[in-house]
């Protein structure tokens, strides 16, 4: 690569490296396209992930405006030299992609390209996406494209690389997302199970001492009287139950809200709805990667079931602070305590071992400190971004 400067290595190294750190598929899909342009210095890049209905289900590029990209109107069909991308597996190298056979136009208000290059975006067998870019730019005047311009043999092979590398990164996206999309069934599952248990529980004992007041209430009505009292409190016992577990259901709000915002919003419900007293406190907390802030969040509300389901303790503290570029969560009660070797050995662990893998697959870690009647601590440190 001769004609590349001697950072060239460097360039590609950030591009791959950029591509892995992405969790989210949208933002793997930008981060290709944005990462092809500009390493092949190109005016346009593109790259389409193709549905089963001869569309694309998403289409990324980079190098049109919010509106041109408007104005183009609706996504492209599987057609032409895009077609031809997704069902052979050689790249697509044309010196002006108006002058090839295939060529079917564009949309008016569609950006003028010539020269093209685009590539096959595998996994195994399989055509995933195809990448691609347009107009390269070379030195000397506009009227020099296509007068030995364009891109080179090595261009090609520069982005089939990448391309590589993208479906790598993009498989490992999705698998993510399917894994998360997992985790928030079984804590959904695990949610409703509990709400089952603990309400029926409640109902049931409402409806017996409710009974007990009808039966009483001609021959004790002092006796009914505490009776109906005592329905009183498993109804809001119960009603407290059912909102505190309402909370925990619906989605949260950290793209809305932040970090910060919605575990205190989080943490005031569960303050009103349980007798140990919650409290929570941040610190110079700094925007982190979305993964790292929904793992710690997920944490939060693990951490915090544990302790005012099981803990016995009457009080509760969390906090959020800021440590160099992440940051650290800290969740203790004044409870009973355990033994961690001892409840490992016993395989009650008591959400630790999700929570240790939630910390893990962000880059984080857990620490969990405790012993017999001295309350026990939980604390998830993530690196930022």
């Amino acid at each position: 690569m001769s004609h590349r400067p001697s950072s060239g290595l460097a360039a590609v190294s950030t591009a791959l490296l950029a591509m892995s750190r992405r969790l989210e598929v949208r933002d793997v899909l930008k981060t290709i396209v944005a990462s092809a342009r500009e390493l092949l210095d190109a005016e346009y890049a593109a790259l389409g992930v193709p549905d089963d209905h001869g569309g694309f289900a998403q289409f990324v590029v980079d190098g049109v405006s919010d509106e041109q990209w408007k104005a183009i109107g609706p996504l492209p069909r599987q057609h032409g030299i895009l077609a031809a991308m997704l069902h052979d597996e050689k790249p697509q190298r044309l010196a002006d992609v108006r002058e090839d056979p295939r060529f079917g136009g564009w949309p008016s208000a569609h950006p003028e390209m010539s020269d093209f290059l685009g590539v096959p975006v595998r996994d195994g067998d399989e055509t995933i996406a195809t990448l691609f870019l347009a107009n390269k730019r070379c030195p000397g005047p506009p009227s020099a494209r296509g007068a030995g311009c364009g891109f080179s043999e090595e261009d090609e092979e520069l982005l089939s690389i990448l391309a590589q590398h993208a479906a790598i990164a993009l498989t490992n996206a999705r698998l993510y997302e399917r894994s998360r999309e997992l985790t928030i069934a079984e804590e959904r599952s695990r949610l409703a199970h509990e709400l089952h248990d603990s309400v029926s529980q409640k109902l049931f004992s409402l409806r017996l001492t409710a009974q007990a007041a009808a039966a009483l209430v001609d021959r004790d009505p002092v006796r009914a009287k505490d009776e109906l009292q005592q329905v009183a409190e498993l109804a809001a016992e119960a009603a407290d139950e059912l909102r505190a577990a309402v909370v925990e259901l619906r989605p949260a709000a950290l793209d809305e809200d932040g970090l910060v915002n919605t575990l205190r919003t989080h943490l005031q419900v569960l303050d009103r709805a349980h007798t140990a007293r919650v409290t929570f406190d941040s610190c110079g907390i700094r925007a982190l990667p979305a993964a790292q802030e929904e793992a710690l969040l997920r944490v939060a509300q693990e951490a915090l079931h544990n302790a005012l389901r099981h803990s016995g303790g009457d009080r509760v503290d969390v906090t959020l602070a800021r440590r160099g570029q992440g940051a650290v969560l800290s969740v203790t009660d004044n409870g009973k305590g355990f033994e961690p070797r001892t409840v490992r050995r016993a395989g009650r662990h008591l959400g630790l071992v999700s929570m240790r893998d939630r910390a893990n697959g962000v880059g984080g870690s857990l620490d969990v400190t405790s012993a017999p009647g001295a309350g026990t601590t939980i604390e998830m440190e993530v690196p930022g971004g």
